[in-house]
């Protein structure tokens, strides 16, 4: 993350002290996704109907990479390797155009990261300039979002070399991610089985956090925030949120190998169960994932109940780069938890992988794990 910067000033950098970046998004919270059925309706669109494996492709025991896949995965015509390549973006989600540049180059990296894939070989940036902003806000903001976003690249060992800025009626920021690697350094998204369990490596809770401290300035909304939580306490949970999402899944990542996952994907806009249910949707075996456990940031259970519900407890609320959900064998789980906890991350076995017919669910009333982020 580098050494600790002053929050961003509207002020001293010659703006309007009203200026607040999350203004050029009227898409917010569940408004910036494609509903997931309708997504699914969409792709068949552009889905290869001849997106069978070849005979080559069953030999090697190679999965079947769809278009709803995190990452393209394309053989290459050289030397047995594959072209890995995703891309996403986000709408400002906080007010901090540096901070907000690392949130989306993290979210665009999951993607690799959720096959096990640790090397980026490439990123483009993605970056749409609201037609709405000054001069002076172009000035300002767009270069710190853009450095935001580079010094996460650093972080995470790649370059950015090219990408394209358009000017459009909302700001968004996010990216292109691209490797090169041969198969076996691919964790495989289609392999879990019956007895399985699954690992959450990062909080849910993001857009409520985000949420409740955007509402502390319309009074009526503070008044009821603060029956339920101390302003201190809220924005502690804001800074919890705000440290996860800027914090790459590189060590989730790198131990998925070392304890024989099964298939991973990372946690974003649909939800935890949204995500789960693509997850499961991909697997090879019949099966069914159930969710018994949320690990939630502090405190932030505690306004979903009394206050901003977006079906937190259901799994339904957008998450914003959130962490990998990862199926393990049941024997290694604990052992990658506790290797992650040694790396200075935390990870969580949420539920279990069981015989089912590739849908997934939370429990009616799922124990809520109350998670207390050590932000460095």
């Amino acid at each position: 993350m580098g050494s600790p910067r002053s929050p961003f000033d509207p002020v001293a950098n010659g703006l309007d002290k009203d200026f607040q970046l999350t203004r050029y998004s009227d898409l917010k919270d569940f408004g910036a996704k494609v509903p997931q059925d309708e997504l699914l309706q969409l792709l068949q669109t552009v889905k290869d109907p001849e997106e069978e494996k070849t005979a080559e492709e069953i030999m090697l025991q190679q999965p079947n990479y769809g278009i709803g896949s995190d990452c393209s995965v394309v053989p290459l015509q050289h030397g047995g390797l594959f072209l890995v390549e995703t891309t996403d973006f986000s709408y400002p989600v906080v007010d901090d155009p540096y901070i907000m540049g690392q949130i989306a180059c993290a979210d665009v990296l999951s993607d690799l990261y959720a096959m096990g894939i640790m090397e980026c070989d490439n990123m483009l940036m993605l970056l749409a300039v609201p037609q709405t902003f000054s001069d002076k806000e172009r000035e300002v903001v767009i270069p710190l979002m853009m450095q935001g976003f580079k010094d996460i690249a650093t972080v995470a060992g790649s370059k950015i070399r090219g990408g394209q800025t358009v000017l459009n009626p909302w700001c968004t920021i996010g990216g292109i991610a691209t490797s090169v690697c041969t198969l076996d350094k691919i964790v495989c998204p289609d392999n879990a089985v019956p007895g399985d369990v699954l690992v959450l490596t990062k909080p849910l809770g993001t857009m409520i956090a985000l949420t409740a401290r955007k509402w502390l300035t319309v009074p009526d909304k503070k008044k009821k925030l603060n029956a339920l939580l101390t302003a201190e306490e809220l924005e502690r949970g804001y800074q919890e949120a705000v440290f996860n999402m800027c914090k790459l899944n590189s060590d989730a990542a790198s131990m998925m190998a070392t304890y024989n996952a099964h298939g991973a994907t990372d946690v974003s806009g649909f939800g935890i169960l949204g995500h789960a249910e693509a997850l499961v949707r991909s697997q090879k075996e019949e099966v069914s994932f159930a969710i018994h456990n949320l690990p939630i940031i502090a405190k932030m259970q505690h306004v979903a109940k009394g206050f901003i519900d977006f079906k937190l407890f259901q799994g339904r609320s957008p998450e914003v780069s959130g962490g990998l959900l990862i199926a393990f064998p049941r024997e290694q789980a604990a052992s990658y938890c506790k290797e992650i906890d040694k790396m200075g991350s935390s990870a969580w076995i949420i539920g279990i992988v069981e015989k089912g017919n590739r849908t997934a669910k939370v429990i009616d009333k799922p124990r809520v794990i109350e998670v207390t982020t050590k932000i460095m």
